[in-house]
């Protein structure tokens, strides 16, 4: 059936319910996202009525309600708030660029470039503040990703998805065994190091937060501006070029973004698992390939998987805490597989 125009006659339903589903899918994340910053500064140890939450943000009385919530709970929600957009981004980011379904932030090592420059700043130097080692982190996750990028491009096809993700893997293996290396010969290094590599929110003050936000902002602009390309080349660097992408560039500010996020969020954390693998499947899953959508609900997603990890993780062993990152790893697994067997499930 067609109309007068020619046009079949449900050519625009189509369009308009994919815009649709993903308007709901983004603003569904946004409320997850809020539930989860309410939980955040509600839940813990000794959990606060909403009222008194309200009054402790806006009316400081110095009373202990006041001291919990803009003394330990909100410093840990800033942070959750930068960390998660920026390992699900860099996820997805690094998913596209490799053309590979299960690359994460650690992929291209910059992962272990965090941690040894975090080692290199407790044994090395004697820093023994996590807002101290946060800028050690940063440059080894940098150095890193620059590492991975020179080295592939050198080889004859250039910075191609398979040689980035080759040459990350050997990075990531060899500064991974110089990591164990150094803990290994220095006790003290050992027990400062344990208690930054488990993942977690806690122990961080709202400096940490301060100092990463930077590298997180840089990260997510380059990722938008990445964005359209990206769609570009999952179709193939010919095709990505006949529709007026540089392909060099896209790759660039795509790679320099994930780089930039990954870094930022382990050098303040620690690395914590499958945010940045769970997220991106959960996030197309929604909304679709278009990498303008996904990166939209992955940076909702992402902080509120990450939030409500760590109030799980507040609340399972009370007064003690369990960390976001073992939370994440024990969380996002089954997500994971659910996620797979459902896409299994439509293919076929």
């Amino acid at each position: 059936m067609t109309t007068l125009a020619g046009r079949p006659a449900g050519a625009g339903v189509r369009p308009r319910r994919r815009a649709g589903r993903r308007i709901g899918a983004t603003a569904a994340a946004a409320v997850l996202l809020l539930v989860a910053v309410l939980a955040s500064l509600a839940l813990g140890s000794k959990p606060l009525p909403p009222a008194e939450v309200w009054h402790a943000l806006v009316a400081p009385d110095g009373g202990e309600a006041s001291t919990i919530v803009r003394e330990l709970r909100v410093p840990r929600t800033l942070l959750g708030l930068l960390v998660g957009p920026a390992l699900a981004l860099a996820g997805l980011l690094l998913q596209a660029l490799t053309r590979n379904p299960l690359a994460e932030p650690r992929i291209l090592g910059v992962s272990a470039g965090a941690s040894l420059g975090v080692v290199l700043a407790i044994a090395v130097f004697g820093i023994g503040t996590l807002a101290g080692y946060v800028w050690f982190g940063i440059v080894g996750a940098l150095l890193a990703g620059l590492l991975v990028y020179g080295i592939a491009n050198r080889a004859r096809e250039g910075a191609s998805p398979v040689t980035l993700a080759l040459v990350g893997v050997a990075l990531d293996a060899s500064l991974g065994a110089t990591v164990v290396a150094l803990l290994t010969i220095d006790a003290r290094t050992f027990e400062e190091y344990r208690f930054w590599v488990v993942g977690a929110l806690t122990g961080r003050d709202a400096g940490v937060a301060a100092q990463v936000a930077p590298f997180v902002l840089a990260g997510v602009l380059l990722a938008a501006f990445a964005a359209r390309g990206l769609d570009a080349l999952a179709l193939g660097d010919d095709v990505a070029r006949g529709l007026g992408h540089r392909v060099g560039l896209v790759r660039l500010a795509g790679g320099a973004g994930a780089v930039l996020l990954t870094g930022a969020a382990v050098a303040a954390t620690g690395p914590i698992a499958f945010v940045g693998l769970a997220v991106p499947h959960l996030a197309r899953a929604l909304v679709g390939a278009d990498h303008r959508w996904a990166l939209a609900v992955a940076a909702l997603l992402g902080p509120a998987l990450l939030l409500a990890a760590d109030v799980i993780g507040r609340l399972v062993a009370p007064p003690g805490e369990v960390p976001a990152g073992i939370v994440t790893a024990l969380l996002g697994a089954p997500l994971l597989v659910v996620l797979i067997r459902r896409a299994r499930v439509v293919t076929a």
